[in-house]
């Protein structure tokens, strides 16, 4: 195999660039986590599949990867700056329960989806309310240089700090518009290191600081947790788009604070080396945003019966930094993809069933496939080519089986679709209110085949308007073989 370089695209300096890492043979990796007031929408998983296949293309390159996700469960205001309410604390003041056990439960819904969709776990889940002591000496320590007092909390003066916004292009007052407009700040885009509690309140998380009792803003608690847990410089910081524009920004500034760090001419300054943002999902009914009260998540994929790994390669088949549109239709189109290559593979596995551990690869044809796959995922993380060469190696005939199912699997550590163990019968699309048992159908199925076989398609007419009066579709010209869907 002849490696390619690693090139990744970097948000802060907008180039291509080759992946060096900071400690030979390791790759240091943060990613911006949920905050857990709510469940994650499909929009936001996009952000973690991303994560995950930059992940496993650094282990794939053969890297030593350590992986830090935060999981933010204080200081998230309702606007992503320094205005309106307190996500946590409104979310438990409308169900009426305690803050941490609101937290405890959107944590957990949102683990069960990155299992769904085979996402690795890091390293680190980092729980943000487990380091504010961390937070408060990180905030004292920059706090004489760079920050001010007002009656609202201690704020971060941008002005103290060269090159802010380089990040989102964005260093004018027009350009920060989505910033909370707080009496008293010396620039517009100044934000909250510690937020103090207002006069007469009481807050289920608040805890005692040199500027009051309160709460962390929501972005010191990034700029802490990655430099206690990774260095700073580490290697890649990533998140959504949407970070690109106010988070981030005020987290490099934050770090160019904490290490005396001049002008970010030097990706490094920043905290990082290398800033990756995914693109946004676009959902075109308005359903992506969690203000809108029902809001698509993968629970709603899967109650329909589509297999969470459908929506893994919908995200697959575009670009991470491209946008992509999202549909029913769409996701149901990756399922039959999907279902094509578990098809391919399912004739390979039963024929090397017998082999429990990981084949080796071996073979000129395989080589030159692993290549291709190889400078395609090492192009920026290009898993829409990648997936079209892991396409041609399931329909290359010269291939050897022996060096074909290898191949395969190898290919699967970065794509992640879990194609060694995934089933054609998981990828059934059958609501969790189907009434119909699985095998019934399949039995039906069966019988109408033999009936079509016999050329008796009268009983073969029977059968399929029975089934249809249930609500099962048979899907005769499904060009994957005898298949059929339960109505949703």
């Amino acid at each position: 195999m002849t490696e390619a370089p690693l090139k990744l695209f970097n948000s802060l300096t907008r180039q291509l660039e080759p992946f060096v890492p900071v400690h030979d043979g390791e790759a240091r990796v943060y990613t911006c986590g949920p905050t857990v007031y709510n469940y994650p929408h499909i929009g936001n998983m996009r952000a973690y599949v991303f994560a995950d296949v930059l992940g496993r293309t650094l282990s794939w390159k053969g890297y030593k990867l350590t992986h830090v996700i935060n999981i933010t469960d204080v200081g998230h205001l309702t606007d992503d700056a320094d205005a309106g309410e307190d996500k946590m604390e409104k979310m438990a003041a409308e169900k009426a329960q305690s803050i941490w056990d609101i937290a405890r439960h959107y944590t957990e819904a949102y683990w069960a989806d990155v299992k769904a969709l085979n996402i690795r776990e890091p390293a680190t889940w980092s729980i943000a309310t487990d380091y504010i002591g961390d937070m408060l000496e990180f905030a004292k320590g920059i706090a004489d240089k760079h920050c001010y007092e007002l009656d609202s909390g201690l704020y971060f003066d941008v002005s103290s700090v060269a090159d802010y916004g380089r990040l989102a292009r964005a260093q004018t007052d027009d350009g920060e518009s989505r910033i909370g407009d707080v009496e008293g700040k010396r620039n517009a885009a100044d934000f909250a290191i510690w937020r103090k509690t207002p006069a007469g309140e009481k807050r289920q998380m608040e805890w005692d600081s040199p500027w009051g009792k309160g709460a962390p803003g929501w972005h010191l608690e990034c700029s802490v947790m990655g430099e206690k847990l990774l260095g700073f410089p580490f290697d890649i910081h990533t998140g959504g788009i949407d970070h690109r524009e106010i988070h981030h920004p005020n987290e490099i500034a934050q770090n160019q604070a904490f290490c005396g760090c001049g002008s970010l001419d030097v990706a490094s300054h920043s905290g990082a080396k290398i800033w990756m943002h995914n693109n946004f999902l676009v959902e075109r009914s308005g359903k992506m945003s969690k203000s809108s009260g029902e809001f698509l998540r993968l629970q709603l994929m899967i109650d329909k019966g589509y297999h969470p790994l459908a929506y893994r390669m919908m995200c697959l088949q575009a670009h991470y930094r491209s946008e992509l549109e999202f549909s029913w239709e769409g996701l149901e189109a990756a399922l039959v993809r999907l279902k094509r290559m578990v098809m391919g593979v399912e004739r390979l596995r039963s024929k090397f069933s017998q082999l429990h551990e990981f084949p080796p690869l071996a073979g000129s044809e395989a080589s030159f496939f692993l290549d291709e796959f190889d400078a395609a995922i090492s192009d920026d993380l290009n898993s829409p080519e990648a997936l079209t060469i892991f396409d041609r190696v399931l329909a290359t005939p010269a291939i050897p089986d022996e060096y074909r199912w290898p191949l395969l699997l190898h290919m699967d550590e970065v794509l992640g679709l879990n194609i060694r163990w995934l089933d054609r019968l998981h990828l059934r699309l059958r609501p969790l209110d189907a009434q119909l048992r699985t095998n019934e159908v399949e039995d039906k199925v069966f019988e109408r085949v033999k009936a079509r076989a016999a050329k008796d398609f009268a009983y073969s007419d029977a059968i399929r308007d029975e089934l249809s009066a249930k609500g099962v579709e048979v899907m005769d010209g499904d060009p994957l073989g005898w298949d059929w869907k339960l109505s949703v």
